[in-house]
């Protein structure tokens, strides 16, 4: 009898870890859904669950902070890696939402520059805000920067800005004639100043993407801010439009790891898979936006030829300027996006 016993509880224990082995190869990755959750899928998720010999379960949240703070909440979160501003990551991680990162089990993240990492967070893909308009209208002759749009003389039409302070602040100061290195930390005055020269020629301050892009292929503005994908997408599809990444302002969704996630190990393993630059130079094939890690482009799978029409490439992000998501978690930061709101219903 005691013999039988033994094994039933060998036999049990045997099961409890294969179950535990199953589960420690799994992770649910949760990103903003729609056409780039799609293309990420394909040119990340799909080779490193392959990579690893893992799987991969999927939830998408276009603004995951509500939902990170109620999982931490619990104590037993069902997320393991989230694609999110960094803002979330940084500000989840001071307030003990999210891991901090072990550098030293992502080997992956020693390419990248140290702008480009947080102690709770990794750039994965770069896009850019930037200065869109009307080929039909300027011709030869294009804005080249933020001092054109400023410019309502030089450059009569119709306008468009995001209702974000985040890059429009960026935006005014270099329109106003700080030097794209020297923008942090900002001078939150001076740059609303700015911004209220050019309030009275915007004619739509526009809250998402789709919008940003509608307004250019419909012609309702000559000039918007706008995601560099967004204005390639209705430029492929045959519109008038036109952009430069002269004065964009670069930008970078980061990964980052849930506090108390349910499968810890496997979420590093993957952190550090997606940023293999093999796989990360897989990003161009489906989306206009660019890799994070610098060494995809010396993977020859980007031609030259792509390459320029991505915002994170060499020659292309030597003429950004890097928003600073550690400065806009700030105090400071927190108290522009207060203002933000005052500001646009004056």
């Amino acid at each position: 009898m005691r013999m039988k016993f033994t094994t039933v509880a060998l036999l049990s224990s045997v099961a409890m870890l294969a179950a535990g082995a199953v589960q420690a190869q799994q992770i649910t990755f949760v990103s903003q859904g729609g056409a780039y959750q799609e293309a990420q899928t394909k040119a990340i998720l799909n080779p490193v669950a392959e990579l690893l010999g893992i799987t991969i379960r999927q939830d998408s949240s276009p603004d995951a902070w509500p939902v990170i703070r109620t999982q931490a909440a619990t104590g037993k979160p069902i997320w393991d890696v989230i694609d999110t501003p960094t803002k979330d990551c940084i500000r989840g991680g001071e307030q003990g939402f999210i891991e901090k990162l072990d550098f030293a089990q992502i080997p992956n993240a020693s390419d990248l520059p140290d702008d480009y990492k947080s102690p709770y967070s990794v750039a994965y893909e770069f896009y850019s805000s930037v200065l869109a308009y009307n080929k039909d209208k300027y011709g030869d002759k294009p804005p080249q920067g933020w001092a054109d749009f400023w410019d309502v003389e030089k450059f009569p039409g119709t306008r468009a800005l995001r209702n974000h302070p985040l890059a429009t602040l960026e935006a005014a100061l270099i329109a106003d004639g700080v030097p794209r290195d020297k923008l942090y930390p900002l001078d939150v005055d001076r740059a609303f100043r700015k911004l209220g020269e050019i309030k009275p020629h915007i004619t739509v301050w526009w809250t998402s993407g789709a919008q940003s892009a509608q307004l250019l292929a419909d012609g309702e503005a000559d000039l918007v801010m706008a995601w560099n994908g967004r204005v390639a997408a209705v430029e492929k599809e045959g519109a008038p439009v036109g952009y430069t990444f002269n004065d964009g302002l670069l930008q970078f969704t980061s990964l980052c790891i849930l506090k108390n996630a349910p499968n810890p190990d496997t979420a590093v393993k993957f952190v550090n898979a997606a940023l293999t630059p093999e796989i990360q130079a897989n990003f161009p094939t489906y989306i206009d936006y660019g890799p994070a890690n610098p060494a995809a482009y010396d993977t020859g799978k980007i031609s030259p030829e792509r390459a320029a029409q991505l915002p994170s490439s060499p020659a292309n992000a030597a003429v950004q300027a890097l928003v600073s998501e550690e400065w806009w978690s700030s105090p400071e930061g927190e108290e522009a996006q207060r203002r933000w709101a005052s500001f646009i219903q004056r």
